[in-house]
């Protein structure tokens, strides 16, 4: 268990982290912003939620780097949860831990448990070590790939998390992406102004967006990794697995969705694609969104109709292409340009929907209503409908 510890806190005995040696060798690399949210003061209990591949375990291990310029090397304890099984495990791991800081006489210390969702009940350890007050000096930051199980895990510490906070991880949204290559775009808040503003960018701009459709917001991808694809897949494929689903239902529920988009559908024709019931295929369209593969945009007309036929959508174009490759089911380059749009408008406004009469409007939300068109459209809408094209797109997207 020692040798254990040591191998996953390198920092104990003055060696380098390999998982930083990885980052230092990327072409593209950033310090991502999130790991400024993480509350450092005792007593927290963080969560960082995100898909795998996301940069999770690089983000804290950059952290962790900060943390060792100012705070005794083993003050700081790392854990990577994906090999333990059981709970006597973790337990065993962290009371090892604990016997380190009573020796070295350090009183406050950071705990990192990456990946902790996959040990099934971790949470009766550590809320029982924080209601015996073990923790009480102590911050604690736990991440999952999984976003509802580990949300709805922070919901088991009623009054136990002190000035912990909720980290959402997602890939990098173009905007993000402009900012690490370099490009800043300053946004005043009326989209039409600011994308005006963008004069003498546009060119760069759109080039970036060439860029973007192909490697998304992945810290693997952008950097040309050539396993970026494979392991994207196989943590997905792992996940799946955990979740006590089927590989190849799977893989037929994306197809269906990949070979029918953009057009609204229902889970009872998905089900009759591949089938099986609607209520299955509810329930995988379930795990799709814990595990921030994909999302829904609902029908509106002043309210939402919940019984109408729905978007489906991908969260990142990298993901949207792996997922393609998985499945065997190509796409249209119309629906990934709709799917870009309907994320980044989730992340901005939390929900996203869509509208259809004789007119479709591809995207609703907040003030926005939004038509996403890969050639020019060839009828009129009304005044307050943006389209957007392969043109302005990419400029949209840069001042959202």
């Amino acid at each position: 268990m020692e040798e254990l510890i040591l191998k996953q806190n390198p920092w104990f005995e003055g060696k380098k982290d390999y998982t930083l040696e990885k980052w230092e060798a990327m072409r593209v690399k950033w310090i991502p912003k999130w790991i400024n949210e993480i509350s450092l003061q005792p007593f927290s209990l963080n969560f960082v939620i995100g898909p795998r591949q996301v940069g999770k375990t690089t983000g804290i291990k950059l952290l962790i780097n900060e943390l060792l310029k100012k705070f005794p090397a083993k003050s700081i304890f790392y854990f990577d949860c994906t090999p333990l099984t059981t709970l006597e495990n973790l337990k065993r791991i962290l009371d090892k831990y604990l016997e380190i800081k009573k020796l070295e006489n350090i009183k406050n210390s950071f705990i990192f448990l990456d990946e902790v969702t996959s040990i099934e009940g971790w949470w009766r350890i550590v809320k029982s070590y924080i209601d015996m007050g073990i923790f009480k000096d102590d911050v604690i930051t736990v991440s999952g790939s999984s976003s509802l199980k580990l949300k709805g895990e922070a919901e088991l510490f009623p009054g136990r998390r002190g000035f912990g906070k909720d980290i959402l991880v997602l890939p990098l949204t173009f905007k993000e992406f402009l900012e690490i290559k370099g490009i800043e775009v300053r946004s005043k808040g009326n989209i039409e102004e600011d994308m005006k503003a963008l004069f003498g960018q546009e060119s760069k701009i759109r080039e970036e967006f060439k860029n973007y459709l192909k490697s998304g917001g992945f810290p693997l991808s952008i950097n040309e990794d050539p396993t970026s694809e494979l392991q994207l897949i196989s943590s997905i494929e792992s996940e799946i697995l955990r979740a006590k689903k089927s590989l190849e239902l799977s893989k037929m529920i994306i197809a269906s969705i990949l070979r029918k988009a953009p057009s609204p559908l229902s889970f009872s024709t998905i089900g009759n694609d591949v089938g099986v019931s609607y209520k299955t295929v509810q329930e995988y369209v379930e795990m799709f969104r814990r595990l921030f593969i994909l999302d829904v945009a609902l029908f509106k007309e002043n309210k939402i109709k919940w019984r109408k036929e729905r978007k489906f959508f991908f969260l990142d174009p990298f993901l949207a292409k792996s997922l393609s490759l998985w499945s065997g089911e190509e796409y249209l380059e119309s629906a990934l340009y709709e799917w870009i749009i309907q994320s980044h408008l989730q992340r901005k406004f939390g929900s996203v929907y869509y509208y259809r009469n004789r007119l479709e409007i591809d995207c609703i939300a907040g003030n926005l209503k939004i038509e996403v068109k890969a050639g020019k459209p060839h009828r009129e809408y009304p005044k307050d409908v943006l389209i957007l094209d392969l043109e302005n797109l990419p400029l949209f997207l840069a001042v959202l």
